[in-house]
């Protein structure tokens, strides 16, 4: 069956067909995860939602997407690498179509859910098709080209949502999916039949883990308008804690893990992966609630918001190799520790941040200075954290050295999420509890405490619309500058625990082969070397 609007791939090799097949299947996953935040507002608006349900639309697709990317690649091993990159590839074009026509904020949810599945799915395959289909010699200039396609990807999420959003509907950032979509799956017709490896899917540690990491993140995102105490919070919060010690307890009695414990028993893997967890739990700060801030009350368009992150990815990219070569010159550490530092002051130089958000005097400082110190870390950490274990096991290291900064930014959006409602309702209280409102008034406001960072609310009688407005102003301002305030302290704390643990690896992986970090999937290949042979799916799994 002829498909005139997708392009031509008679002539190209099947290297070509592979590495293009690699760069959309995996560029379509990290397109989803950057830009959807620049939309979240328009979705607000037109799903009639609040900040718990913003939360929801990013989180439920980090959480099925990083709590089962560690068995994606298994999957592949066992049923064929191309069958599940195309089964992954199908479903999220199904997913895409989904989100772009959901009627309400809970099928949006759902349809996200499902699209983080498949994600799982497809993304472990991109590297394994390309170790399988390249010669030795040839794998480490085709990684080159797949992490640099990659990293664009992250430039074009946020500029693109913007554009699309702003000339159209929110809705095209999801159906733009089905182009790469279907020439992907065109590709992936014309490469060799799939070979089988034997291998072991850990389905009950990837259901412990799924669960475990939803309870308590379901918890954090509906505890502000529940409170604790209610059962809805309470009993999720407790039955996700049990999990995720049943996670533990299992991984350590299954004969073949998804999360090989046995490797945070080496001190650098350890500190380094929670110094992982504390700088991507930062950056996640940085672009969910900066740029729902700037749009819903500085007055930013989704383009403007879109930009206004450019310079992080221009730095990482500008910036990560050369200070890559100058760890391996120096040594690793100080850039770990320093780095994230950097980075958390550039989240401080935030919390100056006013209503009106003025972008050159007080976003740009914060920003640089935040991408200054993520630019120093990434490919530093990446490669300690890689060098700290035996070569064999570089693949599996990488794998979950990346499930851990989808996890970071899964848990900072939930957690920071609990306290900007909390600092939101209560700074709201305070100004309006010497204010005789109106009935009308004060059931306009209790309506607008569970949607924080926004600065309008309906049912206002005329003459106190001024008042409530500017309080709803202040509350968003407060919320908006303690939470930029932890996130730079758990980014500092990071820099701080790299300091203290960090030591100067005696194995080398070059930092300088690992410029994007965990941001790219940088992994398996930079560690192993372009001559290893090819690495189950499994092992590289990556993100």
């Amino acid at each position: 069956m002829k498909h005139p609007s997708i392009p031509s791939t008679t002539g190209l090799s099947t290297k070509t067909i592979a590495l293009i097949a690699s760069i959309l299947g995996s560029g379509i996953v990290f397109l989803d995860g950057t830009i959807v935040n620049v939309a979240l507002p328009a979705i607000r608006t037109s799903l009639h939602g609040g900040l718990a349900q913003q939360q929801w639309v990013v989180e439920a697709y980090l959480l099925t997407l990083a709590s089962l990317l560690l068995v994606g690649g298994s999957l592949g091993d066992l049923f064929g690498r191309r069958r599940v990159f195309a089964i992954g590839l199908a479903g999220f074009g199904g997913c895409s179509l989904l989100c772009a026509v959901a009627p309400s904020s809970g099928m949006l949810i759902g349809a996200r859910a499902a699209q983080g599945i498949a994600g799982a799915m497809l993304v472990p395959s991109t590297l394994a098709l390309i170790m399988d289909t390249f010669d030795p010699s040839e794998r480490a200039g085709a990684i080159g080209t797949w992490t640099a396609f990659t990293g664009v990807a992250t430039v074009i999420g946020p500029l693109g949502g913007g554009a699309l959003v702003q000339a159209a509907s929110w809705r095209w950032i999801f159906a733009i999916n089905l182009l790469p979509v279907a020439i992907t799956l065109r590709l992936l017709r014309r490469l060799p039949a799939d070979t089988r490896t034997s291998g072991h899917v850990d389905v009950v540690g990837a259901a412990l883990c799924a669960f475990g990491l939803g309870g308590p993140v379901f918890a954090l995102i509906e505890q502000p308008q529940h409170g604790w105490g209610d059962p809805l919070v309470a009993v999720p919060a407790i039955a996700g804690i049990l999990l995720l010690i049943s996670f533990v307890a299992w991984e350590r009695r299954t004969p073949q893990p998804m999360l090989p414990l046995s490797l945070f028993a080496v001190r650098n893997f350890a500190v380094g992966n929670l110094t992982t967890l504390t700088l991507y739990a930062g950056l996640g700060v940085a672009t969910f609630f900066l740029i729902l801030f700037i749009q819903q009350v500085g007055g930013y368009t989704p383009l403007q918001a879109g930009l206004s992150l450019l310079p992080i990815t221009v730095l990482i990219f500008l910036l990560s190799r050369r200070f890559g070569m100058l760890a391996d010159r120096l040594g690793p550490k100080l850039f770990m520790g320093g780095g994230p530092v950097v980075a958390g002051l550039g989240l401080l130089l935030l919390v100056r941040t006013n209503a009106n958000a003025d972008y050159l005097t007080a976003i740009l400082p914060g920003i640089v200075v935040f991408g200054l110190g993520m630019s120093a870390t990434v490919a530093p950490l990446t490669a300690t954290v890689l060098g700290s274990v035996q070569v064999g096991h570089s693949g599996v290291a990488s794998g979950v050295n990346n499930a851990i900064s989808r996890v970071a930014g899964l848990l900072a959006i939930a957690a920071l999420g609990a306290v900007v409602s909390g600092s939101f309702q209560t700074r709201l209280e305070r100004e309006l509890a010497n204010r005789p409102l109106s009935p009308a008034a004060r059931v306009a406001v209790a309506s607008a405490r569970d949607r924080p960072l926004v600065t309008s609310s309906t049912g206002v009688p005329g003459p106190e619309r001024g008042v409530v407005h500017s309080a709803l102003v202040d509350a968003s301002v407060h919320a908006f500058r303690i939470g930029m305030g932890v996130g730079a302290a758990l980014s500092i704390l990071g820099g701080l625990v790299a300091l203290i643990g960090i030591e100067n690896p005696k194995r080398r992986v070059r930092s300088a082969d690992c410029p994007g970090g965990a941001l790219t999937g940088v992994g398996a290949a930079a560690a192993d070397g372009a001559t290893t042979k090819p690495l189950p799916a499994g092992a590289a799994a990556h993100v």
